[in-house]
């Protein structure tokens, strides 16, 4: 059975090898530009001292500039970032959604399972290969492209928890591709013909990625609060790099949202446009506040973990589903 599934699907795995290849003749040689060219910048530094509590004076438009300077040369490439969306959804289509539908399709699941080879057998010996095949590639373009972002994710002073750059770095991929791959399979053995079974792996793995992103991620822990004075002496705290608000707008001094999305800083004393107090003529009372809904940067990889492992438990599911539904087939 090792052997003919090798057979069977070694075109995937060149053609998978061959991709993973070109992407890595071009991540590396421009990971490695970006990495020195941030150097040059003094990137890296200014990373650190923007890190710490206290900071000297001028470090902060010191750092904007350089950063700026980074973006504008290489803020291109995170278009290239939107091939690594759709590779885990490109292997279900391609790896997954054949391996049933393409065997009953074309009439070879007769030969195979009338010479002593059980179905369950036929099942693990291919479910596993290919599956196996599928979380390495994943976790070669998943690992790969989390050592190329970050220079960029540095620069821009996004944090990894931004949902556009989320789904294309560390563990998830891994859960997006076995996912994509268990889908493909069991979609197969409810439409056993090629272009359903990839039909519904599409339509499927959009709805699941897109339902978990919106509804469920935010929610995997408890976000946080952060409140902050209209009037201040100080400057409007900065958010620590890398979190990733959910929500924020101005509310009054009983806590009631006065306007969304929006936030004020004024120093003491401070009037508006009209000559009144600072933040009147948006009918801000005294003891309004700004307030922020949060998850922290630290949460990275404890949600990396969470979702990561939603989606293996689901095409676990999918594909004990999937074997029980190989045994009807005729």
């Amino acid at each position: 059975m090792i052997w003919l599934t090798w057979r069977q699907h070694r075109r995937q795995a060149l053609f998978t090898l061959a991709g993973l290849a070109a992407l890595a003749a071009v991540l590396v040689p421009t990971g490695l530009a970006m990495r020195n060219r941030f150097a040059d910048l003094g990137g890296p530094e200014c990373v650190r001292q923007l890190a710490r509590s206290e900071l000297a004076p001028g470090v902060v438009e010191t750092c904007n500039r350089a950063f700026d300077q980074f973006s504008n040369q290489y803020d291109t490439l995170n278009l290239v970032g939107v091939l690594f969306l759709v590779l885990p959804l490109l292997v279900g289509l391609f790896w997954g959604a054949p391996l049933v539908a393409g065997e009953v399709e074309h009439g070879t699941h007769r030969l195979v399972w009338t010479q002593g080879v059980s179905r369950r057998r036929w099942a693990a010996v291919k479910f596993g290969l290919v599956g196996a095949g599928a979380i390495v590639a994943a976790a070669g373009y998943g690992l790969g492209m989390s050592w190329w972002l970050t220079p960029l994710l540095q620069a821009e002073r996004q944090g990894r928890l931004d949902p556009f750059l989320f789904d294309m770095q560390g563990l998830v991929p891994v859960g997006y591709t076995v996912l994509a791959v268990a889908l493909g399979i069991f979609a197969g053995t409810l439409w056993p013909r090629m272009l359903p079974a990839m039909g519904a792996t599409l339509a499927g793995f959009i709805g699941l990625r897109v339902a978990l992103a919106e509804f469920a991620r935010p929610r995997y822990i408890a976000a946080r609060t952060r409140t902050f004075p209209v009037e201040s002496d100080s400057p409007m705290p900065h958010q620590a790099h890398g979190d990733w608000i959910l929500a924020n707008g101005i509310r009054d001094a009983e806590g009631t949202m006065v306007m969304a999305n929006a936030q004020i800083a004024c120093p003491p004393g401070a009037t508006g446009p009209s000559g009144g107090r600072c933040g009147a003529e948006l009918g801000l009372e005294p003891g309004a506040y700004n307030w922020q809904l949060y998850q922290p940067a630290d949460r990275y990889w404890a949600f990396q973990y969470i979702e990561t492992g939603i989606f293996v438990a689901l095409a676990a599911l999918l594909l004990l589903l999937a074997v029980r539904r190989i045994r009807r087939i005729a």
